[in-house]
């Protein structure tokens, strides 16, 4: 049996964890949103830098991507602690997402809405940020809380680079006690304990704003 002092060790590790994942979800969702609205801008140069963007960070690992923040920032000169260089990696992993997630949203307002929205008499700003992304955030929630619950899931990737996560904690405490079965159910149940909540908001989210039928 685990003792006390595992079990607390482990529960320490899910709360940085959850940090770790709070820091994705905030992180971004800023930079997230730049890029929804960079990846739909009138300016072709914006426009594609941001489409290269998406895609050298869609196309590439999170697990090199922490590897790079970690050890190829320190070849720079820029020696960052585990935490900070694994929540660099995955803010920039989750934006790209999150980003194409949004735009989506943006793509799928009726164009009727555009019309609409232009006899306001509002200017090109006022009609994007007024009528069209509220609109196109709330078609996307769905989709944004089920990739949250990836980047929960994904942030077990940090314990490569010695962030003290649950699984890097978890590892730990197997190579100690040698009962594997009993710390990864734990593990597994702590996992589910994150996770579930969010892929239960997503499903209620779905039927509430019933996406489907848009």
């Amino acid at each position: 049996m685990l003792t006390t002092f595992q079990i607390q060790a482990l529960l320490v590790g899910a709360l940085w964890t959850v940090g770790l994942a709070l820091v994705a979800f905030i992180g971004g969702g800023v930079i997230g949103l730049l890029v929804a609205v960079t990846r739909v801008s009138r300016h072709r140069i914006v426009r594609n830098l941001s489409f290269l963007y998406v895609q050298i960070v869609q196309g590439t690992p999170l697990l090199i991507q922490m590897m790079l923040a970690y050890f190829g920032l320190s070849l720079l000169g820029y020696d960052l602690p585990p935490f900070a260089a694994a929540c660099l990696a995955i803010v920039v992993y989750a934006s790209a997402y999150f980003g194409e997630i949004w735009r989506g949203g943006i793509l799928t307002v009726p164009k009727t809405q555009w019309e609409a929205a232009e006899c306001l008499a509002l200017s090109d700003a006022q009609r994007f940020w007024l009528i069209i992304v509220p609109q196109a955030l709330r078609l996307s929630t769905p989709p944004t809380v089920g990739f949250m619950v990836q980047v929960v899931k994904n942030t077990s990737l940090a314990s490569v680079i010695g962030v003290a996560d649950l699984t890097y904690t978890s590892k730990l405490i197997n190579n100690s006690t040698f009962q594997p079965f009993q710390v990864f159910v734990l593990v597994a149940a702590l996992y589910f304990v994150m996770c579930f909540p969010l892929a239960w908001w997503s499903r209620k989210l779905e039927d509430r704003l019933n996406v489907s039928n848009h």
